[in-house]
């Protein structure tokens, strides 16, 4: 079975900790990004998320939200994935995620969002 509460590490050194996680699936924790993300103006963050409910689904879909604490700009993340459960009884992530930073008007739009 899988469950999202506790520590979980990517393999570009990201680091997400569940602190709270709801009978109803919803949890909250922090995240903070890897080296790779770049320089130290990325501080631990907030997140929010649900997951389904894992007694009915042994492998269950989650997402999250993460609103970056940034020094000079607003960035948010949305990670959309699934909590799988290896034959070895492993718990592993796969996800995918999209980053949307803050634009200056309507004409920077198209650059805003990776």
């Amino acid at each position: 079975q899988c469950l999202l509460s506790g520590s979980w590490r990517s393999d570009t050194g990201c680091r997400m900790v569940v602190s709270f996680l709801s009978k109803d699936g919803s949890f909250s924790g922090s995240y903070l990004p890897g080296p790779a993300a770049g320089g130290s103006e990325i501080l631990t963050s907030p997140l929010e998320g649900t997951q389904q409910d894992a007694g009915l689904v042994p492998q269950p879909t989650f997402s999250f939200t993460v609103h970056w604490q940034l020094r000079e700009t607003a960035r948010t993340t949305a990670f959309l994935g699934q909590c799988y459960v290896g034959t070895n009884g492993e718990e592993t992530l796969h996800a995918l995620w999209l980053l949307r930073e803050a634009a200056n008007s309507p004409d920077e739009d198209w650059k805003a969002t990776r």
